[in-house]
C-alpha cells in the first residue's frame, strides 16, 4: 500500500472503491440534500416530520420557530423535494416525501441525540 508522509508519520493512502464513478456521479445531488438540512431549522423541521405528518401551527408550536422563519424553511424543503404538503380548510400539513430523509434523520437522531448517559457516543 502506498505511504504518504504527513508531519513525521507515514499515513497509508486509501484506495478508492471500485465504485468511485458512481461515487462521483451522485456528489452534486448527496451535497445538495447534505447542504438543504444543514440549516438547523429545516433539520428540525425533518426531525418533527419523522413523526408523522404536522401541521404549520403544529410545527410553529413544537419547534418555536416563528411563523415567517418557518415558511422560508418549509418553502425550500418543498421546492427540494424534501416535503410535500397538503391543503385542509385553511391549514396546511406537511409530510416528509423523500424516504432518504428520515433514514438520515435516524442516522442523525443515533448519533447525535441517543447518546448514553455517560455522553461517550461510541
Amino acid at each position: 500500500m502506498p505511504l504518504v508522509s504527513s508531519d513525521e508519520a507515514s499515513i497509508p493512502l486509501m484506495a478508492l472503491p471500485p465504485d468511485a464513478e458512481a461515487m462521483r456521479a451522485n456528489v452534486g445531488e448527496a451535497s445538495a440534500f447534505l447542504k438543504k438540512l444543514s440549516n438547523p431549522d429545516r433539520l428540525l423541521v425533518c426531525c418533527a416530520l419523522v413523526g408523522g405528518e404536522l401541521s404549520v401551527r403544529g410545527l410553529e408550536d413544537l419547534l418555536s420557530i416563528r411563523q415567517p422563519g418557518l415558511s422560508q424553511q418549509l418553502a425550500e424543503l418543498r421546492e427540494a423535494g424534501l416535503i410535500e404538503g397538503r391543503k385542509e380548510g385553511r391549514q396546511i400539513f406537511y409530510r416528509l416525501a423523500d424516504p432518504r430523509v428520515a433514514e438520515f434523520i435516524s442516522t442523525m437522531h443515533r448519533l447525535f441525540c441517543a447518546r448514553p448517559e455517560n455522553g461517550d457516543p461510541s
